[in-house]
């Protein structure tokens, strides 16, 4: 359990609080590249319950303040011009360094503009998803991660949004035992589409994954740190000869990254809206073959209601849950989409889940860690000291690469090294994934 200090301390990252000022001080996804409409590619975005509107502009995107400072109109209806946004109610013109460069109404010798700035935060496209970052001085460089290195045609981008705090999301990220059971199905495992590497049959085993991990309830947690955050393993015996290892990790701060089938791996970010509410952005990508992204695009937008991206399936309508289902097909009751389960999991807690009174075991070796890790980045970096995951130059960002995140089967007196035998092997045979030496085992945690 947390001291309800420290809960406070995890869950607020509004301006001023001292977690929201570490997490602005790494690039956040801001919006998906798909949902900014060709016609007028103009959005009004909520980060870190400060309002945003990111706009289009000739080399790239803008973000700035949603309020106009003359009388605080909403800029999200402005008309795009001149490379800015034009306020519709007196024709001020702001750029995307948040200048006011124009103001029709005043006379013609005023320099009235030059007095007016507003909030504006540089933005990055990758992957189908823009990337602001909203903290001081000047930004850190991109680490060199799978996620961004991978050719756009190999990725795929979406998003979601669930009504509860940011950390819910991603503890549940980093809790590799809950999937015997939120994910089990009673019957086989009758996804084709978005999910299906529970129904893909693990090496060896002739077991479909969700099979497996239903019947091995009772991971080995092992969890060390690791450049980008933490590197978790989930290890089950499956006979006396052999094991089943699940390697996942913590993006620090607040994504994780887990493997998705044999060849596809995605990163996931869970970003604060205000307090109570987020978005989760994924980056999808194979090792293997292009993507199929329309399709993806299409099956997706079959389980959310735009322009929110809010999961049909939802606190409103009970996520869906059927108990007919519940006995006969799904562990939950709540449908084919994995993304229901977390979804239900979490929100379910409550809008900010009080820390003060859970029991936690073992198993949640990764939690704990990540709380750990977490209330000393806090502390370092009000104190000004180096933070997690938040390479310094080009130089150190191209060494941050991978992170690792694998699903196989190993022999039970080597499985470490064998689990990185098999990510090397992935690699070489990746028509764009760097090969890359053995991960330095980091300290355990």
């Amino acid at each position: 359990m947390l001291k309800r200090e420290d809960n406070e301390k995890l869950t607020q990252t509004g301006p001023g609080t001292p977690l929201g000022g570490l997490m602005r001080a790494y690039w956040q996804p801001a919006a998906l590249v798909s949902e900014m409409s060709a016609e007028k590619p103009v959005k009004a975005v909520r980060m870190f319950s400060e309002d945003l509107v990111l706009f289009r502009k000739p080399d790239g995107w803008g973000l700035i303040s949603r309020f106009c400072a003359h009388r605080g109109v909403d800029l999200s209806y402005g008309r795009l011009e001149e490379g800015g946004l034009r306020c519709l109610y007196h024709g001020w013109l702001y750029d995307s360094a948040g200048r006011c460069v124009d103001q029709p109404a005043e006379p013609e010798h005023s320099r009235f503009a030059d007095k007016i700035r507003i909030a504006s935060y540089p933005c990055v496209e990758k992957n189908g998803i823009i990337f602001a970052y909203l903290g001081a001085g000047d930004p850190p460089p991109f680490p060199n991660f799978d996620c961004f290195a991978a050719p756009e045609e190999y990725t795929f981008a979406f998003k979601g949004l669930w009504e509860c705090n940011w950390l819910q999301g991603v503890e549940g990220g980093i809790d590799p035992s809950h999937v015997s059971f939120l994910h089990r199905f009673i019957e086989e495992d009758p996804r084709e589409t978005y999910g299906q590497q529970f129904s893909e049959e693990v090496e060896g085993t002739g077991k479909k994954l969700s099979k497996l991990v239903g019947d091995n309830f009772r991971p080995d947690i092992e969890v060390e740190s690791a450049e980008h955050g933490l590197r978790v393993f989930a290890v089950r015996q499956l006979t006396e000869e052999i094991k089943h290892v699940r390697v996942t990790n913590l993006l620090f701060p607040n994504a994780f990254v887990v493997p998705f089938g044999r060849t596809k791996v995605f990163t996931q970010w869970h970003v604060p809206i205000d307090d109570h509410n987020h978005y989760w952005f994924m980056i999808w990508y194979d090792y293997a073959e292009p993507t199929d992204q329309e399709t993806l695009l299409q099956q997706r937008l079959q389980e959310v209601s735009l322009p929110d991206y809010r999961p049909l399936r939802n606190r409103s309508n009970n996520w869906g849950f059927d108990p007919v289902e519940q006995k006969n097909v799904t562990y939950t009751g709540m449908g084919l989409d994995i993304n229901v389960h977390d979804q239900w999991a979490v929100e379910s807690m409550g809008p900010i889940q009080d820390r003060t009174q859970e029991r936690l075991g073992v198993s949640d070796r990764a939690v704990t860690a990540n709380r750990r890790l977490l209330l000393k980045a806090v502390d370092a970096f009000e104190a000004g000291a180096r933070i997690p995951a938040h390479p310094l130059d080009e130089t150190e960002a191209a060494t941050y690469t991978g992170p690792f995140a694998v699903d196989t089967i190993a022999a039970n007196e080597n499985w470490q090294e064998y689990w990185l035998s098999k990510e090397d092997e992935r690699r070489q045979a990746s028509p764009w994934a760097r090969t890359s030496a053995p991960a330095e085992v980091g300290e355990d945690v």
